[in-house]
C-alpha cells in the first residue's frame, strides 16, 4: 500500500489549494479515504472522509463549506479542494486509509497559509 500526497505549498489568506493523494497497492474502490492534518504543536485531526464509492462524505464541523473531498476511482486518487484558507489551516496534510485494521499514511504535504 502506498499513498503519495502532492499539491501543498504557500498560499495567502483567502486563497485556495488542491491537494491530491495517489493510492496504489490495494483495491481503491473498496475503501474509504481520509484527509488528516497536523498543525505545529498539535495532534493529528480528521479533516474529511469519503466512502469507497464516493457517495458519502464527512467533514470536520469547523471546515465544512470551505473544504471539499472527492475521489476519482478510475485514477486511484483522492483530492481535497481547500478554499478561503486561513492561517490556522497551516499544517501538514496526510492521506490515510485503514485496510484490515492496519493504518496506512502518506508522507504528508505541507500547507502554509501566510501573507
Amino acid at each position: 500500500v502506498q499513498l503519495v500526497e502532492s499539491g501543498g505549498g504557500l498560499v495567502q489568506p483567502g486563497g485556495s489549494l488542491k491537494l491530491s493523494c495517489a493510492a496504489s497497492g490495494f483495491t481503491f474502490t473498496v475503501y474509504a479515504m481520509n484527509w488528516y492534518r497536523q498543525a505545529p504543536g498539535k495532534g493529528r485531526e480528521l479533516v474529511a472522509r469519503i466512502t469507497g464509492a464516493g457517495g458519502s462524505t464527512y467533514y470536520a464541523a469547523s471546515l465544512k463549506g470551505r473544504f471539499t473531498i472527492s475521489r476519482d476511482n478510475a485514477k486511484n486518487t483522492v483530492s481535497l479542494q481547500m478554499n478561503s484558507l486561513k492561517p490556522e489551516d497551516t499544517a501538514v496534510y496526510y492521506c490515510y486509509t485503514n485496510i484490515g485494521s492496519r493504518d496506512y499514511w502518506g508522507q504528508g504535504t505541507q500547507v502554509t497559509v501566510s501573507s
